[in-house]
């Protein structure tokens, strides 16, 4: 089969094109066991594959392997006993693996896709928008809190700022270019703000007092500002570090405004709560079948053109989703 790989953990330069991949054999090594062989329609990239791609991802594998986190396709394999069966239309985590005609997918992160759902927005559904939802879980988000979403043009930026449409007041997201301050706008967000401007001070000046919630997928040296930016009880939500550095914190600011600052990581707490997952998975195929998500793909590539998926990433060029046509089926 045809798949992208990362032969050596040297970047993103190093990813190849290779027509001979064997067929994935057993099941994934997070899925206990359980066999969910996927047919392959549209894969996606996101923040971690880059990661991966070096090395530095904590949840990686072992080089020479096929990149791609996220899928959409059509079931081949079903476990025994489970919800799925050969010919459902999925999307899911595979958290690689998926840039190839067939993956290997974790059953407690496959979601059935409905009919009107493109494969392009399969594979650009699962991941951001999980991570999206759960964000707001763990940050205690109720309708009519302000929010404000770093790295809003982003996978996981364009996803939060969907999931708030018609909730948040106001949803404001931070940018750094005026093309992005177009793609969050049209993800929903009702005030963009751009990061080479006083923003964090804008926002106080919006609401009177700061924001209730601050989502941040970036890191680096905005951090001190979200701080700043947050209402006395906010919240800041640490989903991850796009920009590279790992801000630090002093606790001070927190004990003197009631501030919290929390970690956002899905995998750890489903471990700890297997619960939580299929709240979650319900969650995400009522919301896609109800028609309330708009995944934001903002570059789509054919397999055999994709080497450099992961370089649109690495030069923070990515608008939305990073998605890849596996097969001519995928469009559409």
């Amino acid at each position: 089969m045809r798949g992208l790989v990362v032969p050596r953990t040297t970047g993103p330069d190093a990813v190849e094109l290779r027509e001979d991949l064997p067929e994935p054999e057993g099941a994934h090594p997070w899925a206990h066991g359980e066999r969910l062989l996927v047919e392959v329609r549209a894969a996606a990239v996101a923040f971690p594959d880059l990661l991966q791609s070096r090395g530095a991802y904590q949840h990686g594998t072992p080089a020479p392997y096929v990149t791609g986190g996220e899928y959409a396709g059509v079931v081949l394999e079903a476990p025994p006993g489970s919800r799925f069966r050969t010919g459902d239309r999925v999307a899911g985590l595979s958290v690689w693996g998926a840039a190839a005609e067939r993956v290997l997918a974790i059953p407690r992160y496959t979601v059935r896709l409905p009919a009107t759902m493109s494969w392009a927005d399969g594979a650009a559904f699962f991941l951001n928008y999980a991570t999206a939802w759960f964000t707001l879980h763990r940050a205690g988000f109720a309708d009519g809190e302000s929010v404000l979403v770093h790295g809003a043009a982003g996978g996981v930026g364009t996803a939060t700022l969907d999931l708030l449409r018609g909730r948040a007041a106001p949803s404001i997201a931070v940018v750094s270019s005026e093309a992005k301050a177009a793609v969050a706008a049209e993800c929903g967000a009702e005030v963009v703000l751009r990061t080479d401007d006083a923003w964090a001070q804008q926002c106080r000046d919006l609401t009177g007092h700061g924001v209730d919630v601050v989502v941040d997928p970036v890191g680096g040296g905005r951090f001190t500002d979200s701080l700043r930016a947050l209402d006395t009880g906010g919240r800041l939500m640490v989903v991850g570090f796009a920009e590279g550095a790992i801000p630090e914190v002093k606790v001070n600011r927190l004990l003197l405004r009631n501030l919290s600052v929390v970690g956002v990581a899905l995998d750890p707490w489903e471990q700890r709560f297997p619960g939580y997952a299929p709240e979650l998975v319900a969650g995400l195929e009522a919301a896609a079948d109800q028609g309330r998500v708009r995944p934001y793909v903002g570059h789509r590539l054919e397999l055999g053109e994709a080497r450099d998926a992961l370089g649109i990433l690495d030069r923070r060029e990515a608008h939305g989703k990073v998605v890849i046509d596996i097969a001519g089926a995928a469009r559409g």
